[in-house]
């Protein structure tokens, strides 16, 4: 028997992106990372596109590109983000492609994704077709080829869904075993019934689609996939090997012909949901491979060397991840996370019912607008993608010179794109998140929600107010679990109407956030450019006053306005701006006039009067800021109170010390305000040792001490994401001086620290680039050393000890 092994991660991310701004705002919770994007890009991704194969000892003996190895497919959505995010691991994952097909037989392991993770079987014909298309040339675009295989999301299918695949030039896909209903050998008439997961999952099978067309399709090893995502399988790597073994029959019956095991799950099982889980992954794939017990392939390869011998019919509007088919997206079928056990998803159904409504409604007239411009307006959307993918003045005249029935005006050009951005979220509004947890107000739902806010603004630049009354309706009916929170309409209003922005919001933001930061020509406000006109500071003491002209333009739609704005700084937090259109030079004057004379008499509530008569009710303050320049503002307004507060705390902390290290030693309760007294000084101190260039335990260990003594908590995820960042730059420094013995002994000392904290530490990425530099380098420094060079021979002695503290398998320790 023919043995081949292939396993399949699929990597998904739901998009997080404010609507409005295109970009992800901070996220408290995925804390001490800016976002979830990024904390699981840091877990998984990149974990995977630099695995570590250890020796017996434990130590980094190979980095392996993991994704070069498995099958693998991406949300197009996360590739967008991580490009620009996570460049190195981006560039890392279409290598790997690039390396499978080298591996394979020509046969890349990427397989593509429909576009933004919608249910297809649940979506009308016109959006099945523009996922399937966005998603290919999305692959394509990014990987340079055409894609064999389509992940669908959910694995939702259904036979219209492979039929639009099909005539797309996709020959495969991936379903669960539970998804096959009957099946046949091809010289039979006689169907078998292998319902309920009794598929064989060790062959490729094919559809027959009612146009004439076929569909291959692999269905994954359920238990040894169930066993991956939930069962501790990737504790240990020579266990999932194992585990992937005991899915081949008996060989005792004899030849059998090929088999082949394939399992497929969430790709961020390996290091996200399972930390180390991608070195589980890396071993397992090595301990096969050197043993030869199987022969790695992908489904490409595969399909090529053994094609169906079996035709196979499946059950419609099925998923893998809801056993009642896809009801999990459209009802209370008792599909959850299981968290809340009390709850009810009853809301679902007029959730969609209430999108579904929209979209319609929409696209009635979407259309007869879009013919005024475009040839073909839905050939168009599914060409937008080249758009989407690389927002660029070349794409976005390619694509106009394509589709546009002739030249257009540059307000012509705006509704084309504000058409094109209305359907690009009116899918984005079906991402299947939105549904698939237990709560209305849960921010995957709001997102999906926030979506739709933005269709319906669209809709009313476009066709003047066609929507939105009769859609708060009916998404009032979506009922949360949640008191506080009623329904879908209070659920709109709280979180999504104050989300929404226009071109002057932008510029309120600029006008205010420019009060502290240098002032450019010209400005970047995530996907708005803006062009400073005029900028005038009047100054008394600490108070300031801006008065200034600005251009703002959208990148997305090219709508643009320029405005004029007043800002006044008290102090602190106390802001207040005004902003509106500007009128003309005459009322422009009028303004400084008027502001800079109330202003220089130091007659400042006249200044915030003056600013209501011109601007009212365009006001805006500090709350007025986007999220992360919020946070970074407030930030620089805290600094001095923050270091006021630390300076009385370490006050109290320090003359009562004493006290406070006999209350912890007598397991005496403390004081709530020496507590806290205790706890800021310390960490503070900690901090500010963590941040030092050279690390030393020396310097941290009192430091511990006194913590241990006080009794005091440390902010572990603070002070170890500050450390690691500490080291990584140490490290990235050792990169472009390799040859410098001091950077190594710094390195030396501050893991010599990391080793004695009573906390972890990741060092991941310092790790790979010791791991580097020590394999790029050793060799030569070696040669050097053994005629006799002193400096060498320094530098051999620090290597060592980095390689043990960075537990780093030197080059002359490998066994071959």
């Amino acid at each position: 028997m023919e043995r081949y092994v292939c396993i399949h991660g699929h990597f998904y991310q739901p998009p997080r992106e404010n609507p409005w701004l295109e970009a992800i705002e901070i996220q408290d919770s995925a804390y001490p990372f800016h976002d979830w994007n990024e904390r699981i890009a840091v877990e998984c991704y990149a974990t995977n596109a630099q695995s570590r194969l250890l020796d017996t000892q434990g130590r980094i003996a190979q980095l392996v590109n993991n994704y070069a190895n498995i099958s693998f497919n991406f949300g197009p959505t996360v590739l967008l983000w991580m490009r620009q995010f996570a460049p190195e691991t981006y560039r890392a994952i279409v290598e790997a492609d690039r390396l499978s097909q080298e591996k394979f037989a020509g046969h890349g392991s990427a397989l593509a994704q429909p576009y933004n993770h919608m249910i297809l079987p649940l979506a009308n014909r016109r959006d099945k077709r523009t996922q399937i298309v966005w998603g290919i040339r999305d692959f394509q675009y990014r990987f340079g080829r055409a894609p064999e295989g389509m992940w669908l999301p959910e694995t939702a299918v259904d036979l219209e869904t492979l039929d639009i695949m099909a005539d797309a030039g996709i020959t495969f896909t991936i379903l669960a075993p539970r998804q096959a209903s009957r099946v046949r050998p091809y010289a039979s008439e006689e169907w078998m019934d292998v319902s309920d997961g009794r598929i064989n999952p060790g062959l490729a099978y094919r559809i027959t689609l009612p146009s004439g067309r076929f569909m291959n399709v692999f269905f994954y090893d359920g238990p040894i996939s169930q066993a991956v995502a939930f069962e501790g399988l990737l504790n240990n790597g020579e266990d999932f090997a194992q585990r992937l073994l005991s899915g081949f029959p008996d060989d005792s019956a004899g030849p059998t012909g090929p088999h082949l095991v394939n399992i497929a799950t969430d790709g961020e099982s390996y290091g996200h949901h399972h930390r180390g889980g991608e070195m589980a992954l890396t071993r397992a794939i090595e301990y096969l491979e050197s043993n030869g017990l199987a022969r790695l392939t992908n489904y490409g390869q595969y399909l090529e060397e053994h094609p169906p011998i079996h035709e196979v019919m499946i059950y419609e509007n099925s998923s893998w991840s809801c056993i009642h088919g896809i009801e999990r997206w459209q009802s209370d079928c008792g599909c959850n996370s299981g968290s809340h056990p009390h709850w009810n998803q009853a809301w679902r159904a007029p959730l969609r019912e209430a999108l579904d409504w929209l979209r319609d409604a929409i696209n009635a007239v979407f259309e007869p607008t879009a013919v005024r411009y475009l040839s073909d307006p839905w050939e168009a959307r599914n060409a937008y993608i080249d758009v989407v993918t690389e927002r660029s003045p070349e794409r976005l005249a390619e694509f106009l010179s394509h589709h546009s029935i002739r030249p257009l005006r540059h307000e012509e050009e705006i509704i084309v794109l504000s058409l094109m951005e209305l359907q690009r979220h009116a899918m984005l509004m079906y991402t299947s998140c939105g549904w698939f947890f237990d709560e209305l107000s849960g921010i995957e739902t709001v997102q999906v929600i926030q979506y739709a806010g933005r269709v319906l603004q669209l809709a009313d630049q476009l066709f003047i107010g066609c929507c939105e009354s009769e859609f708060l309706e009916r998404l009032g009916q979506a009922k949360s679990n949640i008191a506080e929170h009623q329904d879908g309409r209070v659920i709109f209003e709280r979180f999504v109407r104050p989300a929404m922005l226009d071109l002057v919001h932008v510029g309120a933001h600029f006008a205010i956030s420019s009060l502290f930061g240098e002032i450019a020509e010209h400005s970047q406000v995530y996907c708005y450019s803006v062009v400073t006109e005029d900028y005038r500071i009047f100054r008394a003491g600490n108070t300031k006053l801006v008065i200034g002209r600005l251009m703002v333009f959208s990148d997305i739609t090219h709508m643009f306005s320029t405005f004029c704005f007043g800002v006044l700084h008290l102090g602190d937090h106390n802001i207040t701006c005004g902003i509106g259109e500007y009128q003309g030079s005459k009322r422009y004057e009028s303004l400084i006039n008027d502001l800079s004379e109330a202003f220089s008499k130091a007659d400042f509530p006249k200044t915030i009067l003056v600013l209501g008569e011109h601007f009212l009710p365009s006001t805006y303050s500090l709350t007025s800021l986007f999220s992360d320049e919020r946070r970074k503002v407030l930030n620089l307004i805290m600094t001095p109170t923050l270091a006021e507060a630390e300076a009385a705390f370490g006050m109290l902390y320090e003359h009562h010390a004493p006290l406070i290290r006999f209350l912890n030693g007598s397991g005496t309760p403390r004081p709530q305000a020496l507590a806290i007294a205790a706890e800021l000084s310390l960490n503070s101190k900690i901090r500010m040792a963590f941040e030092n260039h050279v690390l030393e335990f020396q310097t941290v260990q009192p430091l511990l001490e006194e913590i241990r003594l006080a009794g005091a908590p440390l902010d572990v995820a603070g002070l170890g994401h500050l450390l690691q960042n500490n080291i990584k730059k140490m490290a990235e420094g050792l990169s472009e001086q390799p040859e410098d013995v001091s950077r190594i002994e710094r390195l030396n000392k501050a893991m010599a620290l990391v080793g004695k904290l009573p906390f972890e530490v990741n060092n991941w990425i310092a790790q790979n680039i010791c791991f580097t530099i020590l394999n790029a380098h050793w060799p030569s420094f070696k040669e050097l050393a053994d005629q006799g060079n002193g400096p060498a021979q320094e530098w051999l002695q620090s290597a060592r000890l980095l390689a043990d503290n960075f537990f780093v398998q030197l080059p002359t320790e490998r066994v071959s």
